[in-house]
């Protein structure tokens, strides 16, 4: 990478490590020697995160271009792209793949936790909170979803409508640390 890297993940079978950067790409790297395999261009921005669906087939990334994507893991080649919407706050900050690998799940400035179909592109959900969120996760499941963001709440909602279950508004320190900025099932 030309810039800093912004996350790193271990394909399933620990053959592989894959790698986002601020120059706006995504690699894979062999795991034993430490070459590159494969490079992810496209994305016109830093790419903030980069993770692996389920068998290690798909790639998904996020990045500042205001995108998500769905690679190849083997050719490179783009399957899908995640629109954003044209808006000033509209980024990704996290996204992370259901446990079938058929959905993703996105984490956006503008305060939604979308779901959206890894095949099409398609939006099929969307939870919405009252500042941006930072952090989404999936239940083991696939039911369920937990967002986290910038006002400190946690908010727990149904994958399939998007409808919030509960929210969860304990920290309550003003400034920088009342951000809740990853969560866990």
């Amino acid at each position: 990478h030309d810039d800093w890297v912004s996350s790193a993940a271990w394909s399933a079978d620990g053959a592989r490590i894959l790698t986002a950067s601020g120059d706006g790409t995504a690699v894979v790297w062999d795991a034993e020697t430490g070459d590159p395999l494969l490079e992810l261009v496209g994305h016109e921005g830093q790419v903030r995160q980069a993770a692996w669906n389920g068998d290690g087939s798909r790639i998904l990334t996020v990045s500042d271009d205001k995108t998500g994507r769905v690679w190849d893991a083997e050719t490179g080649r783009e399957l899908v792209v995640l629109p954003g919407e044209g808006n000033s706050i509209w980024l990704f900050e996290h996204a992370a793949w259901d446990p079938e690998g058929r959905r993703i799940l996105t984490a956006s400035r503008n305060g939604r936790a979308d779901v959206w179909d890894a095949e099409t592109g398609s939006r099929l959900a969307t939870l919405i909170g009252p500042s941006c969120f930072f952090y989404a996760a999936w239940d083991r499941q696939g039911r369920r979803i937990v967002a986290v963001g910038f006002d400190g709440t946690a908010l727990v909602g149904d994958a399939e409508t998007g409808a919030e279950l509960s929210s969860f508004y304990g920290h309550t320190e003003p400034g920088l640390y009342s951000w809740v900025r990853h969560a866990a099932w």
